[in-house]
């Protein structure tokens, strides 16, 4: 991907970024998330891989609602 390794290091190690990860962390905590990857539709949670049948079956749920 064209990933510099040494200027990752670099990045990694000086904690340049730490805050805003722990703030990121806490506001994904708060909403209730557990796990990556979550997704989610109209307040609908979807934790992990999920299937395109999935996502498209709950869409279709909440646009019915509107």
């Amino acid at each position: 991907i064209g990933l510099s390794q040494s200027v990752f290091n670099q990045c990694l190690d000086s904690e340049k970024y730490k805050a805003e990860i722990e703030k990121d962390f806490a506001d994904g905590s708060a909403a209730g998330v557990s796990g990556t990857p979550s997704t989610y539709v109209n307040g609908r949670q979807l934790v992990g891989a999920q299937p395109f049948a999935t996502f498209k079956a709950i869409i279709e749920e909440e646009l019915k609602k509107k």
